[in-house]
């Protein structure tokens, strides 16, 4: 084997390099599954959120949160009456024909405002009326409840029916005055006296017992008709007998008559005889409806 000769030796072997490259895609690992992940967890929460809802909330309380939610479809009708507007013709509240409604979406007050008007169910305010909106009835005043009580009164018998005719009653700025009528076939007292007739006697306990439980104060108040009373009575005779005197005596004369039928006497506040100066018919001052006595109940 030979030799190298003294004195040479052999150049080092050349190292050899190798170079790695790695290509990272969207980050350290990648990213992708980080994505997927968030999606998950959030598609878990979801569904647990709801699990949570279906077993805390009511049946009414899920139709709600899912008529909430439900999408409406605005239906646009070119052909339609104000078509040209900003609905097309449409009203918020029309039927829509969504394919999984029951009757109607959008009628529930949590989606149309409770003012709104138009919807023809629940949702519109024309169709729903509050206590306080209806109309409440009207109690009777004291003075309808009055002529109520006396015309009942009136009703209690055949001949008091047929008196009731002679009755007029009629609210004043006094109080409710009750206009007792003589006319051609009726009369109060007997021929100028201040004697009551049987059938006067008998409507005036009538009508003291139909105002004998009102505490109101009584004023009588007697008139006549403008005939004289009798033959030179009203002729300026000092002391003569008059109409004045004649329908004192008899307003006196009914005063007596109400507290026989029990009004009580503290309730009278002042009898009065006006004669003719306040005639019912004032065209004809002889009318024999001018004869009257009139019971006023003070407010």
């Amino acid at each position: 084997m030979a030799k190298a000769p003294r004195g040479r030796q052999d150049p080092p072997p050349t190292p050899i390099i190798v170079k790695k490259v790695t290509i990272i895609a969207g980050g350290h690992h990648g990213g992708a599954w980080k994505v997927a992940y968030a999606d998950f967890v959030t598609a878990m929460m979801a569904f647990f959120l709801l699990l949570w809802l279906l077993g805390a909330t009511t049946e009414k309380q899920r139709k709600g949160l899912a008529d909430y939610f439900t999408p409406t479809l605005v239906k646009m009708k070119a052909g339609s009456a104000g078509s040209n507007g900003l609905l097309g013709g449409s009203s918020i509240t029309d039927v829509d024909n969504y394919p999984n409604r029951k009757g109607q979406t959008g009628t529930k007050s949590l989606t149309i405002p409770r003012d709104t008007t138009g919807g023809p169910k629940e949702g519109g305010a024309a169709t729903r009326q509050t206590n306080a909106s209806k109309p409440q009835p009207q109690q009777p005043t004291p003075q309808q409840k009055l002529v109520q009580k006396v015309m009942q009164r009136l009703q209690a018998s055949e001949r008091l029916r047929r008196l009731a005719r002679q009755v007029k009653m009629v609210d004043t700025s006094e109080g409710t005055r009750i206009d007792l009528v003589d006319d051609a076939e009726f009369s109060m007292f007997r021929l100028g006296t201040t004697l009551l007739t049987p059938d006067a006697s008998q409507l005036l306990a009538a009508i003291a017992q139909a105002v004998g439980t009102d505490p109101a104060e009584i004023t009588i108040r007697g008139h006549t008709d403008a005939l004289p009373w009798k033959p030179g009575g009203d002729n300026g005779i000092l002391g003569g007998p008059n109409n004045w005197s004649l329908s004192a005596g008899r307003a006196e004369s009914t005063r007596q008559s109400l507290l026989r039928a029990g009004i009580a006497e503290g309730r009278f506040h002042r009898i009065e005889g006006v004669a003719d100066k306040e005639p019912l018919i004032k065209d004809n001052p002889q009318d024999p409806r001018n004869r009257r006595i009139s019971i006023v109940l003070m407010k």
